[in-house]
């Protein structure tokens, strides 16, 4: 996989204006890329976090295919191409089956189809000058599944099902592709899923995660970890597949008992 470093790039991050999208704009700013795109749905946020980093704001719903068309072709058109594309915008529900509908299709449509609607629009122009880098923001629930939010742990697995796909289709032809899995993360997202005594403890700022993947691009892997016990987790998951879901199952009645 072909390492990338942020200087002199052009980067764009959706869900820019705050949690880890925010962190991202300020950590590419400082790794010297040469432009940063802050969009997000909150036009304020964005102006906000572009005016700290340098940026440009662009207010986008990732939900709507012709918003990030037209984030993409803005950006091109004053930039003249598009370095790294940071598919970062998230939300969170909670429950199961029960969740309404109305939350599993906004879930399906912020965590799967943003993706979906970026990568028909940058990788074009990604393909044809045979470099480009597409990061991914899904969750350690995409790979561990989530005892208490199924409407964001099936639809983040989704996504890091689709940036698999993109890897593998296209990362011989010069696009890197990569999924940052990170646990608990100290973000409004986690306060608003009421969670936080079960990912707290071990929960990262923001600018750690952004660390992260700033390093991770230099080095060539497709999973960005911030959390390390997620490589183990996985493992377990992977080798002894009861033994961890029934691990998973003590701890769903831990949290659900508190």
């Amino acid at each position: 996989m072909r390492p990338v470093d942020a200087s002199g790039r052009v980067v764009v991050v959706t869900g820019g204006g705050r949690g880890i999208g925010a962190s991202l704009c300020r950590a590419f700013a400082r790794a010297g890329a040469a432009a940063v795109v802050v969009a997000d749905v909150d036009e304020v946020r964005a102006h906000a976090v572009a005016e700290e980093v340098g940026g440009t704001a662009v207010a986008v719903d990732v939900t709507r295919e012709a918003d990030v068309h037209d984030l993409i072709r803005q950006t091109v058109d004053a930039r003249g191409a598009i370095d790294i594309y940071c598919s970062n915008a998230g939300i969170a529900f909670g429950g199961g089956p029960e969740a309404s509908d109305e939350a599993w299709q906004t879930s399906w449509d912020v965590h799967v189809m943003a993706h979906v609607y970026a990568a028909r629009a940058v990788l074009p122009m990604m393909l044809e000058r045979g470099e480009g880098c597409i990061v991914g923001t899904v969750s350690a629930a995409g790979l561990l599944n989530h005892v208490a939010a199924a409407p964001y742990a099936v639809t983040k697995a989704a996504a890091l099902s689709f940036l698999e796909w993109l890897a593998i289709s296209y990362g011989a032809r010069g696009v890197r592709v990569s999924a940052l899995c990170p646990q608990g993360v100290r973000t409004p997202m986690l306060a608003q899923a009421g969670d936080g005594d079960f990912l707290d403890a071990g929960a990262l700022e923001p600018d750690q995660v952004a660390t992260c993947v700033i390093d991770a691009l230099r080095g060539d892997q497709f999973l960005i970890l911030p959390h390390p016990e997620v490589h183990e987790y996985f493992v377990r998951r992977a080798t002894d597949h009861d033994r961890w879901l029934r691990g998973m199952q003590r701890l769903r009645r831990q949290v659900m008992e508190r």
